[in-house]
């Protein structure tokens, strides 16, 4: 019965934007996408669904859904998802992240809002020793 299956919450994993960085030049129009592991063991068969949408000079817009998948993100690490465009910033921009931990499958979805993406909003990004958001 589904009062038997064990509901387990996601903790200690996160998504984190970043500014681009090359040769301590910041890029203005590419920004980066990482998953931080913040588990003290590693995460397995981690799989992360991306995508845009919402409405952008009057027109509703949606992103093609872009999948990546991992074998394995290492305890307290960080691993570049993708990179994305500032244009992007003004559309709700959502990933979906699956992995399995200790025998378990998770799952957990992040969505950055329309406009929350930006540099008012930044913190010390843990793992990466950045500011980000």
């Amino acid at each position: 019965m589904k009062k038997d299956i064990p509901e387990y919450k996601v903790e200690e994993l996160a998504i984190a934007i970043l500014p681009r960085f090359e040769e301590n030049i910041q890029e203005e129009e590419m920004w980066d996408v990482y998953l931080l592991n913040l588990k003290a063991a590693p995460i397995e068969n981690v799989l992360v669904n991306s995508r845009g949408y919402g409405e952008l000079d009057g027109e509703q817009m949606r992103t093609t859904i872009l999948r990546h998948f991992f074998n394995e993100v290492g305890p307290h690490q960080a691993h570049l998802i993708e990179p994305i465009h500032t244009k992007l910033f003004d559309i709700a921009n959502e990933y979906w992240v699956s992995f399995t931990y200790d025998g378990y499958m998770y799952d957990k979805k992040y969505v950055f809002v329309r406009g929350s993406i930006s540099q008012e909003n930044f913190t010390t990004i843990p793992v990466l020793h950045r500011r980000g958001l």
